[in-house]
């Protein structure tokens, strides 16, 4: 068998059908966010980045770079191993206390990284419930999808966002059956938030635990930016809520609050938790001052709200197709792959701007589009440069 050019075949499917994805090598300016330089084969420039999950930039923020610098000198630089074989790092510890504290949990557990988070934790939860039935919502994403594979359990799939369909599905399951209800708070391609008070009312009216992603709110909505469920009250309705420290809090790792319980149920079960090296003290220390910090202060939660809503408007008097969004996420529709990825490559090339092209499978076939993240660091100046150059590429090339 010719393995090199089997695999060379299936990759050229994907340039073929304008799926193939290019990494754009990039240099982000410390301090200077959203500034970095782009490197290609011929030169290198500054360009505007304008697509990371990098909220609120506080993978800038002087209290986070202090709090690591400050760990890499009294820690050194690795985890030394798993925590079972290694030890817990200090930061590890105060860092779990923090969480759980943030979500008004008993407890918390640290993964290396939200993926992690939800494979290991739906996977094994719903392993070990006697005769599980797992309903997730259809736009559930990757991670989330491949915990429930991992689990092994019968699954059902109820239609996005759409509590009379989860009902319908939840009706026609015994009492006696374990019932484990996945769903996001935001959904980080449209935009949209999940009906969570709905849902928690049918898990309790069907004895069912609920588990919800935050990954895309935690650190951006509530009060102290424990995400959607804290801002609508709900944080003690919910089971298990999973959050990532990579994004908003702008470092890495991914997490779970719960129960005492549960959280002991997946710290002792989980493979992929076991067995996985922990984190860097001083990557942790840095997430610890994150989370700190965002909950004492409100002004980049109010500032990155501002700057989505002024962004919104913007594209909307512009004419360009900006998609329906009750959130921070910006989506503008292109709607082919081949366009989108010209559209992309011109912003980067001819107005330094960078973007990257979203496609399917992330989403379905023909709503291929722009992810557009506005931070607070985005000015006046700079928005009125991206609505100009997408203005001169509209209609999509």
């Amino acid at each position: 068998m010719d393995y090199e050019g089997y695999f060379a075949d299936k990759v050229n499917g994907l340039k073929e059908e304008g799926r193939y994805r290019i990494f754009a090598e990039l240099a982000r300016h410390a301090g200077q966010f959203p500034y970095a330089t782009s490197y290609d084969a011929d030169h290198q420039r500054d360009i505007v980045i304008w697509c990371s999950n990098d909220y609120l930039c506080m993978g800038q923020h002087p209290a986070v770079l202090r709090a690591i610098t400050t760990a890499i000198e009294g820690y050194g630089a690795g985890a030394g191993g798993t925590r079972n074989i290694a030890g817990t790092s200090h930061p590890l510890v105060e860092l779990e206390s923090e969480l759980a504290d943030l979500h008004n949990k008993p407890a918390a557990l640290v993964f290396t990284s939200g993926y992690v988070a939800n494979l290991a934790a739906i996977s094994t939860l719903a392993a070990m419930l006697p005769d599980c039935v797992i309903l997730s919502d259809a736009m559930n994403h990757a991670s989330m999808i491949e915990g429930v594979r991992h689990s092994r359990v019968e699954k059902r799939i109820f239609r996005h966002n759409d509590p009379a369909h989860l009902e319908e599905l939840l009706s026609d399951i015994g009492p006696e059956r374990g019932k484990f209800i996945l769903f996001e708070s935001v959904y980080s391609m449209d935009g949209d938030i999940a009906p969570i008070a709905e849902f928690c009312d049918l898990a309790d009216k069907y004895g069912a635990l609920t588990y919800l992603d935050e990954v895309h709110a935690v650190g951006l909505y509530g009060p102290r930016g424990g995400g959607v469920a804290e801002a609508r009250g709900l944080m003690d309705r919910i089971t298990i809520i999973n959050g990532t420290l990579a994004k908003a809090f702008g470092v890495l790792g991914g997490y779970i609050a719960s129960s005492p319980a549960i959280i002991d149920a997946v710290r002792s079960f989980a493979s992929s938790f076991i067995f996985t090296t922990a984190l860097p003290p001083a990557l942790l220390a840095g997430a610890l001052a994150s989370v700190r910090h965002l909950k004492s202060s409100t002004i980049e939660r109010e500032r990155h709200q501002e700057r989505a809503g002024a962004l919104k408007r913007l594209l909307d008097e512009a004419g360009l197709p900006v998609m329906p969004s009750e959130t921070h996420i910006v989506p503008v529709l292109v709607g082919d792959p081949v366009k989108c990825k010209r559209v992309t490559d011109s912003l980067l090339a001819d107005y330094g701007i960078y973007i990257q092209p979203i496609n399917y499978p992330t989403v379905p076939r023909g709503t291929e589009r722009l992810r557009i993240t506005p931070s607070p660091a985005h000015t006046d100046a700079m928005m009125a440069d991206l609505v100009a150059a997408l203005s001169n590429l509209y209609p999509w090339p």
